[in-house]
């Protein structure tokens, strides 16, 4: 015989909106810097005010600046290339005529 509990069904059901909004994400990750600290602060909830809020970057400004690295790579590696091409045009510099003496 099975009961229908609703109590666990809400429970469930609160448990995936906050997975599913990030909230268990956050609170991992805050509670595992809470724990990694070598020092212990004397008020635990402070510190979770404290980085609660804090967040990465936002994945589109990640995604324009991955873009951003790329292109200036490219441009980087053709500057090059293009250094190398008017080295190689120009006349070899001439060595020093004076040799150091020895004593």
């Amino acid at each position: 015989m099975t009961t229908f509990r609703p109590a666990d069904s809400k429970r469930e059901e609160f448990r995936k909106y906050l997975e599913k909004s990030g909230v268990l994400d956050t609170l991992t990750r805050v509670l595992v810097g809470l724990y990694e600290e070598p020092e212990k602060p004397t008020n635990a909830l402070d510190f979770l005010k404290q980085h609660i809020g804090k967040t990465g970057p936002d994945t589109a400004d990640v995604e324009v600046l991955r873009l951003e690295v790329t292109e200036l790579r490219q441009k980087v590696e053709q500057l090059t290339e293009e250094n190398a091409e008017l080295r190689a045009k120009l006349p070899p510099e001439p060595q020093d005529a004076e040799q150091p003496s020895e004593s």
